[in-house]
């Protein structure tokens, strides 16, 4: 006897809905751009002109955040260390006065260094530094019996510590002032301008996009 064939179909697996489809997307899409601004790259724009003339005010940068280290947020606990930060980088870090605001700075001094000012001249290990980065707009020379600006020091970083300067050095709120910054505090290296708005002239500075910062 032939065998009768079944006429019951079989039925496909039944489709997500488009509405789901959509919001799984959009969660992966959050969670990879978290997970970026956490531990890979996080913008930040520039709000005073501590470091002109490397940075201006509306400068929109990029910050390396991987290059010093895999860090737990919160905690701040180095779980896969890469390197540490050098004299010259260019460092985002917590304010150490108000860990909620950030700062950047260019670092000048790692732990041992020992750091001095004279008349507005930095020396590094009784050697002069000499770069290029380092500006000033008030040729006035205040004592340091007044005020840390222009004469401090000599004073040695702490182990583990940074001792850090804006480039725009009479206009700088930085180490000379309130102190060092603890290696946990640091958040990443910037190295890239990506954006940059004049808001005095209300428009963009085209030359200053893609700058990489030294």
């Amino acid at each position: 006897m032939k065998q009768k064939k079944s006429t019951e179909k079989t039925n496909p697996a039944p489709r997500k809905g488009l509405w789901r489809e959509n919001v799984e997307a959009i969660l992966v899409a959050i969670l990879i751009a978290l997970f970026i601004r956490t531990f890979v790259v996080q913008a930040f724009k520039i709000p005073s002109g501590s470091m002109k003339q490397t940075l201006l005010v509306g400068d929109h940068i990029l910050v390396n955040k991987f290059i010093y280290g895999i860090k737990i947020p919160y905690w701040k606990k180095t779980i896969v260390p890469v390197k540490s930060p050098r004299r010259g980088d260019i460092i985002v870090f917590q304010y150490p006065m108000d860990p909620k605001k950030d700062f950047i700075k260019r670092v000048i001094g790692v732990g041992g260094d020992v750091v001095q000012c004279r008349d507005k001249q930095v020396y590094i290990n009784n050697k002069r530094l000499n770069h290029d980065h380092g500006v000033h707009t008030d040729p006035h020379i205040i004592s340091g019996a007044i005020r840390q600006r222009d004469n401090f020091g000599p004073i040695t970083v702490p182990a583990n510590s940074l001792f850090v300067m804006g480039d725009n050095r009479d206009e700088s709120y930085d180490s000379r002032f309130w102190g060092f910054v603890n290696l946990k505090a640091v958040s990443g290296k910037a190295f890239i301008i990506y954006w940059s708005w004049d808001k005095n002239k209300f428009g963009v500075r085209w030359s200053r996009l893609g700058h990489i910062l030294q």
